[in-house]
């Protein structure tokens, strides 16, 4: 609890590689808590003209940045009790030291949720899911980000995304995030 008697913000990361499962849950999750969604690719569609979207490292970060200072503002305003942050692979241990920092700076519960699954299923995934926002998803991103991917360290869930309808995976969540 906080001085004023209100619990903190609560911070929900999704992270893993393209194809893990981690929007399809961060949706479901977010919709059934009344939770403020942030999807990384979905800010990018509205900040940048489609001629303008690269896919770069400094656009990501750039994206980043705003969805942080927005969550930071919610925070700070007590405006939301949980937010949900998508989009974002935290593969790079910057990237993870960033999120943690953006929980110390609101004061927030940070619960990083990685999304794992076989490559082959990730693969196939990619190649089901043609609406998505990122035009750059595909087998080739896959492979590179896996070849680049470092460990996250530090507190974290792991949820296998595999092996069972999103429904039920959901209901494996909510059972781990209540014991956090």
């Amino acid at each position: 609890m906080s001085a004023e008697g209100r619990a903190p913000v609560r911070i929900l990361a999704f992270a893993g590689l393209p194809g893990s499962g981690k929007s399809t849950l961060a949706r479901l999750l977010a919709a059934e808590l009344g939770a403020s969604l942030f999807d990384k690719d979905e800010w990018r569609a509205r900040m940048f003209a489609a001629g303008e979207i690269e896919y770069s490292r400094a656009q990501d970060e750039c994206v980043m940045e705003r969805i942080h200072r927005e969550v930071e503002g919610l925070a700070a305003g007590r405006v939301v009790s949980e937010v949900v942050l998508d989009g974002r692979t935290y593969s790079r241990a910057e990237q993870v030291a960033a999120l943690r920092a953006l929980a110390l700076r609101c004061g927030a519960e940070l619960v990083l949720i990685e999304c794992v699954c076989a490559a082959e299923v990730a693969a196939e995934r990619l190649k089901r899911d043609r609406a998505h926002p990122a035009a750059n998803r595909g087998p080739e991103l896959l492979a590179r980000l896996a070849a680049e991917a470092e460990p996250i360290t530090g507190p974290k869930l792991v949820l296998a995304t595999d092996s069972e309808p999103p429904e039920r995976t959901l209901a494996r969540l909510r059972e781990a995030l209540a014991r956090v």
